[in-house]
């Protein structure tokens, strides 16, 4: 009996370090921020494949915390700024960071 109140506080001090080390930092995302910004990143490339006016296949997007990047290239200048439009107009994104170049 003397040993079970040191091996329950040792079990529970290693749940709460095991708990803490899925908490989000500046630079890391939680578990579920992580889905989050997946199903906003699935969202976005989907809204940009189904503009005919842009090739999806050469637009890259990546989400961090809400905000979305977008990069790669498109054929016309407007083309830009749409793309951004479109990134903006889904639910759940905070920001876009667009780093789409012309071709």
């Amino acid at each position: 009996m003397k040993f079970a109140h040191p091996i329950a506080t040792a079990l529970f001090t290693a749940a709460l370090l095991m708990t803490a080390g899925c908490a989000p930092t500046t630079t890391h995302e939680g578990t579920g921020e992580y889905v989050d910004d997946s199903v906003i990143t699935t969202k976005v490339k989907a809204s940009i494949f189904n503009e005919p006016s842009l090739k999806s296949t050469e637009i890259n997007v990546e989400t961090f915390k809400g905000t979305v990047q977008l990069s790669g290239f498109v054929a016309q200048p407007g083309d830009i700024g749409k793309a951004g439009e479109i990134a903006r107009s889904v639910k759940g994104v905070t920001g876009v960071k667009n780093d789409i170049h012309v071709k």
